[in-house]
């Protein structure tokens, strides 16, 4: 009896183990992009660059089983011209979330701290995306 209970619990650990492990995985590294944006995704961080802004994600960068993130970062907004003495370059606190299948992604961008909207994206793998900077 002992030893069916034993065999039992371990293949229970066994396959929540392998669900658990196949739940989450990495956004597809590379290009993406889209209109008046494009991300670059490599390893475990993420360098975006918008018309007048760019930013940067900190991984992981982990996708649910559904495709859904939620990811933080910086924002920094651009502008034409020479950069000020007293501008800072770190950036605003920003929230990463939407939605991925590997090819397409939709992305919203939050800032953190006043909860404004900057944009909702739509992207795709490979693509170069359209990016039209401040000058």
């Amino acid at each position: 009896m002992r030893v069916i209970l034993a065999l039992c619990l371990i293949s229970s650990f066994a396959l929540a183990s392998f669900s658990v492990g196949r739940k989450m995985h990495n956004i597809r590294e590379g290009t993406w992009g889209g209109e008046h944006i494009r991300i670059e995704v490599a390893g475990n961080s993420a360098t975006i660059e918008y018309d007048c802004a760019h930013g940067t994600i900190n991984g992981p960068l982990r996708v649910d089983s559904r495709g859904r993130f939620a990811l933080s970062g910086t924002h920094l907004p651009e502008h034409g011209g020479p950069i000020r003495r007293d501008e800072s370059g770190a950036g605003q606190p920003a929230r990463y979330s939407g939605w991925t299948d590997g090819k397409k992604m939709t992305l919203t961008v939050v800032r953190s701290d006043t909860k404004e909207t900057i944009g909702t994206f739509t992207l795709v793998h490979g693509d170069e995306g359209r990016v039209f900077k401040c000058r």
